[in-house]
Order: structure tokens, then C-alpha cells, then sequence
């Protein structure tokens, strides 16, 4: 039981942690999520199905690999080239380590500089960093749904165990 009492604790601080992780970039949030679903299930009041585990799992594997690609769908779907796509995730990558308004600015930065280096006038590279900025935000839409609920699961189970 008390083993039980510190997997609720500590999977309630990664449900919140998680939470924070999609938003924060310097934590990889839904992975901290999906930790604190796993240690409710391992406490002796909680099972989750074995579908139910590897289904959020896939789940959180694919939005996670999403969250770094659609950004630069972003930029190819309003009107940038192959140079702002690249230069799209270069600032991503970049950006990673200028937390958090690197994130936020890297790959808007990166495609608007990839697309003037390409020969693009200032105003069709805006259009793509825009493009940019927008893959990041249904990226970062994607990691607060997946997140919430996820958090939704482990505090319905958690109510459940302990009343």
C-alpha cells in the first residue's frame, strides 16, 4: 500500500510535469505523461488493458515524431520551398537549445532565412515562416489533447482507486 501511495504521488507529478513538458519544450511532455499512466498501473488499485497501454503508446510515439515534422509541412503548405523546409527544421533543432522562445521563433526564423537565401522575396518568405509558426502550434494542440487526456484517464482511475 505504501509503494501504491508513492506511484500515485509520483505519477500525479509526471501527469502535471507532462502537462507543463508540452508547452515548456525543454520537457518531453507527453513521455512524462504516458510514465505517470504506467505508474498508476502498476500500483495494486489500477489496471489498465494491455491495448490500452500499447494503443497510448503508439499514440504518444506518433505525435511526438509529429510535433518535429509539421512545422515543416507548415512551411511547404503556404508556399515554401525545399530551402525553407529546411531551414524550418534547422531552427527547430536550433532553437531547442534557446528554450523556450527559441522553440517558439526557431523554425519561423529558420524558414524566413532559408527562403530569402533561396532567392525569395522578403514578404513570400514571411508567408512561409507564418507557415512555420502555424505547424507549431497544431503540434503543440496535438501534445495538450494527447496530454489531457491522458490526464484525464489517471485521475478518473485515481479517484476510482481511492474511493
Amino acid at each position: 500500500m505504501t509503494l501504491d501511495i508513492i506511484f500515485y504521488v509520483i505519477g500525479a507529478i509526471c501527469i502535471i510535469v507532462g502537462f507543463l513538458g508540452c508547452v515548456l519544450p525543454i520537457l518531453p511532455g507527453l513521455p512524462i505523461s504516458y510514465l505517470g499512466i504506467l505508474l498508476l498501473h502498476f500500483t495494486s488499485m489500477v489496471d489498465y488493458s494491455l491495448a490500452f497501454l500499447i494503443g497510448w503508446a503508439i499514440v504518444v510515439i506518433i505525435v511526438q515524431i509529429l510535433d518535429y515534422f509539421v512545422p515543416i509541412w507548415g512551411t511547404k503548405k503556404f508556399g515554401g520551398s525545399k530551402a525553407g523546409s529546411w531551414g524550418s527544421g534547422i531552427g527547430l533543432f536550433l532553437g531547442m537549445f534557446l528554450s523556450p522562445w527559441g522553440v517558439i521563433l526557431g523554425p519561423f526564423v529558420g524558414a524566413v532565412i532559408g527562403e530569402l537565401i533561396s532567392g525569395k522575396e522578403f514578404s513570400l518568405a514571411l508567408r512561409a515562416g507564418f507557415g512555420s509558426f502555424i505547424g507549431f502550434l497544431v503540434g503543440t494542440i496535438m501534445k495538450l489533447i494527447v496530454a489531457v487526456v491522458l490526464g484525464f484517464f489517471f485521475f478518473k482511475e485515481l479517484f476510482i482507486a481511492i474511493f
